[in-house]
């Protein structure tokens, strides 16, 4: 079974467990102990199936088990044991008929706290997660006291002297929340130890201020000067199909105007807010610039208010698929419309006739679009004429997509190319939220059996997204998107045939594709700098208002460690997820080497990659270089989890920031 499977199996156990031993105290509380004596050894398996659950997420790795380990586990046992001892026997005496009163509080309130301590476990794992810590406990163990001090009140009246014992447990309580709220650590060294850092902190090294870290004025030799001016307003749009969405815009569209560029060239983005009150920004998703044109408010800038504007310039050094975003207020802005692509083609390629098409794939009002289509983009493609298709996945959860009609190659991931790709058909490609996939292929030279020349591209196994088709007769091969089809809400025939079935094909593991190499750094190295992010959900401050949180080693943004390294530092950071959704992992400013998923290492091309996603019960490993000196964001993004409190920053020694805000420097 999966460690996601176990996760899952250990919840249930738990819930089952603390129902089945409150059940069996009810039973007793309300005369029954036939009934009681019935659901007893169901209670008792339960526990020992969720211990056993216990075990098994164990050999996962201790973030899956460390507070049921340290207090839900011996809290259960203890529990069980002393039910065990004390109701059993009288319960089957009662049984028997023999003048023994199962109503008894000794009887009863041992099958209750048995239950309690069940509940008490699972309210831990829900509430607290991870990890077990002095505050949890007590808190754990308030939450065990009070429900059977209620119960004992209930269940087993007139009972004396329980003020006494609700006061201790309510000091517990507080002792417990007084430790949550207790300031923690500001920094987190990586394993580096104090001294150390102060040795690095004093090398006479001046602080950096984030503002000088900007990009250059003037392009490589053989470059030149990309200039865009970009207006973020509140407009309506219409879709493909005429549907007006209301939607915040760069000039007035959704996507933004594609920024272009080749290697060396010089990009200079002018950006103003005409009226987004919340404030606007630029982030160059996946692109490593200088910090300060990173367009982070609050860290690496103020955001863009309305009637401000604000210059963003940065060398074209790497080639690839990217796209930019607002950082400010990220979870709405982005929903709404503020966001486009970034496309930088090498100045050594040759220049080929062929379809290149960036296909960013959104969510409006629920409806899947590419580009601003809510309909299939029609495109006329000639038999044998190269084609690449940039798939970039701009929403907060991962799209599916399949390509139909032809054999390709999955030539890039993140902007990076992989290394000899094998050719692949008949598999669905996950793509990650922000995550970008190139597919290359030569459009079919023969027609299929059904008479048809004809590529597709299907999202999420159900809509059609594109069609590539040959041309008519006489027709011209330009690009022609058009209306003519409809999208179906499942597979359905187009007006050229069926729409092939996707959704059994199997998933493209990219971790196994493309051909070994040596990475550009070995990445078995001993690691300057080493951090852990297990990834949670539970009770925390964040941004200073209690919430239930999407947490970081159980805290959330801002009250998150920062991540301290040196410029020349190889770190290795390792991602856990022992909660229930998918995180899609983002440092700002890097691409990052994967070392390993699960503990297997990738068997294909070194994988590099800005955005990863992290499924619930997985861990992976990631490496890369600290050769960006600055303050980064190193954050889920889905931007929603990022929103409740799953952010944090990675900071090189001796950089500093003048900002405060919604990312707080």
């Amino acid at each position: 079974m999966t460690v996601s499977g176990l996760l899952a199996l250990d919840l249930l156990a738990s819930a089952l467990t603390a129902l089945a031993w409150l059940g069996t105290g009810a039973a007793a509380a309300t005369r029954r102990p036939k009934a009681a004596l019935a659901v007893l050894p169901v209670a008792v398996l339960l526990a020992l199936a969720r211990m056993a659950c216990v075990i098994a997420l164990a050999r996962a790795g201790w973030w899956f088990v460390q507070e049921k380990v340290i207090i839900a586990v011996p809290l259960l046992g203890l529990a069980v044991l002393v039910a065990a001892v004390l109701a059993g026997p009288r319960l089957v005496e009662a049984a028997r008929g023999r003048r023994v009163a199962a109503a008894r509080p000794i009887v009863v309130m041992p099958l209750f706290g048995a239950g309690f301590a069940a509940a008490a476990g699972l309210v831990h794992t829900l509430l607290l997660g991870y990890p077990a810590t002095w505050s949890t406990g007590l808190l754990t163990i308030a939450f065990f006291g009070v429900a059977l001090l209620v119960s004992w009140r209930i269940a087993c009246p007139p009972v004396r002297g329980l003020r006494p014992g609700m006061s201790a447990i309510l000091a517990v309580g507080l002792l417990g929340t007084g430790l949550a709220l207790a300031p923690g650590e500001a920094s987190d060294l990586g394993g580096v130890s104090d001294e150390h850092h102060a040795r690095h902190e004093r090398r006479g090294e001046q602080a950096v201020p984030v503002t000088s870290l900007r990009g250059p004025t003037t392009p490589t030799e053989s470059g030149r000067v990309r200039r865009y001016m970009l207006t973020a307003r509140t407009s309506t749009i219409a879709l493909s199909s005429g549907q007006q969405v209301t939607a915040w815009t760069f000039n007035g569209q959704v996507p933004g105007p594609p920024i272009v560029a080749v290697e060396g060239d010089l990009i200079e983005v002018r950006l103003r807010n005409a009226d987004i009150e919340s404030g606007v920004t630029l982030h160059w998703h996946g692109y490593d610039v200088p910090s300060g044109e990173d367009g982070v408010p609050g860290l690496t800038q103020n955001a863009v208010m309305p009637g401000e504007e604000f210059v963003y310039r940065f060398l074209a050094t790497q080639a690839g698929t990217y796209w930019y975003h607002t950082h400010e207020v990220s979870d709405l802005g982005v929903r709404m419309g503020l966001y486009g692509t970034l496309v930088v083609r090498p100045r050594t390629a040759p220049r080929t006739e062929g379809v290149d098409l960036t296909l960013p794939v959104h969510t409006f009002s629920g409806m899947t679009v590419l580009g601003n289509h809510d309909q299939p983009i029609e495109q006329r493609a000639a038999p044998g004429m190269p084609v690449r298709l940039r798939l970039v996945n701009t929403d907060n959860t991962p799209h599916r997509f399949a390509l139909t009609g032809t054999p390709y190659r999955l030539a890039a991931i993140d902007g990076n190319d992989v290394i000899e790709p094998g050719e692949v058909s008949e598999v669905g490609l996950r793509l990650p939220a922000g995550s970008r996939y190139d597919l290359v292929f030569t459009m079919p030279l023969e027609l299929d059996p059904a008479g048809n020349g004809e590529v597709r591209l299907i999202v999420d196994d159900r809509i059609e997204g594109l069609r590539l088709t040959p041309p008519v007769s006489g027709a011209s091969q330009a690009r022609t998107p058009t209306k003519a089809a409809k999208t179906a809400a499942t597979p359905s025939p187009g007006p050229s045939g069926p729409v092939t079935s996707t959704a059994s094909w199997p998933e493209l593991d990219p971790l196994a594709y493309g051909r070994p190499a040596t990475p550009p750094f070995d990445p078995s190295a001993p690691a300057d700098r080493r951090f852990t992010l297990v990834l949670d959900q539970g009770l925390a401050m964040v941004n200073g208002r209690p919430a239930y949180a999407q947490t970081v080693n159980g805290q959330a943004f801002p009250s998150i460690p920062t991540q301290k390294v040196t410029e020349g530092d190889l770190v290795r950071i390792k991602v856990v997820n022992r909660g229930r959704e998918t995180h899609p992992w983002h440092l700002h400013g890097h691409r990052v080497l994967v070392l390993s998923r699960d503990g297997r290492p990738p068997t294909g091309s070194p994988l590099y990659v800005d955005t990863f996603d992290v499924r619930p019960g997985e861990v992976w490993e990631v490496a890369f270089l600290a050769n960006n000196p600055g303050m980064w964001m190193n954050h889920c993004h889905n931007l929603a989890h990022a929103d409740m409190g799953m952010a944090l920053h990675l900071a090189y020694e001796g950089v500093t920031t003048p900002f405060h805000g919604a990312h707080g420097g």
